[in-house]
């Protein structure tokens, strides 16, 4: 079998033999051999400065002259680098990158900003070395400097994105991850963050069984938000857990909620609804103790409806606060509707709040379903704002069906 014949090259030197590959290598250096080295510097892909041990600016090259908008004749010879600096970034100067050069001889991806011309600012990366004589003297310090904007944009937009997903956790801690289903009534909740939902807030709503046929139901807000509040919204949530369990009355849990947060190292105080539920002889009892917190609706038709229970003291700032248990006795077709005034004062684009009597309006418009009712108000409360909710909104119902429901 006779071998195929050999592959056609292109044309050119022949590089198979170390005299072919020096002819090529030297082919790609000659256009490099004219180099001005000071062009070199000038046209460099970082900014370089030359500067005294004491920092005065002795050159700087074009590209760094380009990033920060200065003249050479601004700074050669009339600023020392420190100058150029921010607040900020001077006493990090003074305090780390300054005494790091003195003892290591070296200092590098040091992040500062440097002031602009125009008063801009730009994040840079340095890179130092101090230069010594013959008889161990400092003579110059030699940076190297990067624009660090794309860097920092990145760093910013990862942060970001961290914070939404820290946002979106803390705020689903706060929230039952699915409804409890609580045999003889219906419930429905909803929960609507402020804005795009990336700040965290202060609602909550909590459902949990104490007992058989022992239910609770707690809505609140915490003032203010941020991860503070969070912290407190936690707080609030896990302690009225714990006392409900331990003390009959919701007038008590809210009580002790308030001799926790006394004894807690924060300014933040809350507003609460909690509503204890109880089924006995066959009949839905509801009893209801508010701290601050917009009163619950009751709607029983054909009646209009109407708030129970007392205001009582918000929760959190008074030595002595006074909160008050209201029972109702629940009949078929009855719902308990509990909010945050996410829904009574959201405003439109002229500035008027929802309000109470839109919230009546809305209440007595014959939607008895909780599913429905919850869906229908967060709907319209969304609509009244534009879809721009400028504070969270918590919504609960709950409902005592017929038995054809």
């Amino acid at each position: 079998m006779r071998p195929p014949p050999p592959l056609p090259t292109s044309s050119g030197p022949d590089v198979s033999d170390e005299d072919g590959a020096r002819e090529v290598l030297d082919g790609f250096l000659a256009p490099l051999a004219g180099d001005d080295p000071e062009q070199l510097y000038d046209r460099a892909p970082c900014g370089y400065l030359t500067t005294m041990p004491d920092g005065l600016i002795a050159k700087a090259n074009q590209t760094f002259l380009t990033l920060t908008g200065y003249v050479e004749s601004d700074l050669v010879g009339r600023r020392r680098f420190v100058e150029l600096l921010t607040p900020g970034g001077r006493i990090y100067h003074e305090t780390h990158y300054a005494p790091m050069l003195e003892m290591h001889g070296t200092a590098r991806e040091i992040a500062l900003d440097v002031v602009c011309a125009d008063g801009r600012r730009l994040p840079v990366l340095l890179n130092s070395v101090l230069e010594h004589d013959i008889s161990g003297m400092p003579t110059v310090v030699r940076t190297a400097v990067f624009d660090a904007t794309q860097r920092t944009k990145q760093r910013a937009e990862e942060s970001e994105v961290r914070a939404r997903k820290l946002a979106h956790t803390l705020q689903q801690s706060f929230i039952p991850p699915t409804h409890p289903d609580i045999p003889g009534l219906e419930l429905a909740a909803v929960y609507r963050p402020a804005g795009d939902g990336t700040e965290i807030g202060g609602d909550f709503y909590d459902v949990f069984e104490i007992g058989p046929e022992d239910w609770c139901v707690v809505i609140g807000d915490v003032c203010g938000k941020g991860v503070e509040a969070a912290v407190v919204t936690s707080l609030a949530r896990y302690t009225v857990r714990a006392a409900a369990v331990r003390q009959t009355e919701p007038s008590a849990a809210l009580a002790t909620l308030n001799e926790v947060l006394l004894h807690h190292e924060t300014d933040r105080f809350c507003t609460l609804t909690v509503l204890r539920l109880r089924h006995e002889a066959g009949d839905w009892t509801a009893t209801v103790s508010c701290g601050g917190h917009p009163l619950p609706f009751l709607i029983r038709p054909p009646a209009p409806a109407v708030t129970i229970g007392s205001p009582g003291s918000l929760v959190g700032p008074l030595d002595a606060p006074r909160f008050s248990d209201t029972a109702v006795e629940l009949g078929t077709g009855d719902v308990i509707v509990m909010y945050t005034d996410g829904v009574t004062e959201a405003r439109n684009h002229m500035g008027e709040f929802y309000g109470d009597e839109r919230l009546r309006e809305f209440l007595v418009a014959g939607r008895l379903s909780a599913p429905t009712l919850v869906d229908g108000l967060l709907d319209e409360v969304m609509q009244f704002q534009s879809q721009q909710p400028r504070d969270d909104i918590a919504l609960v119902a709950i409902a005592v069906p017929d038995s054809e429901h």
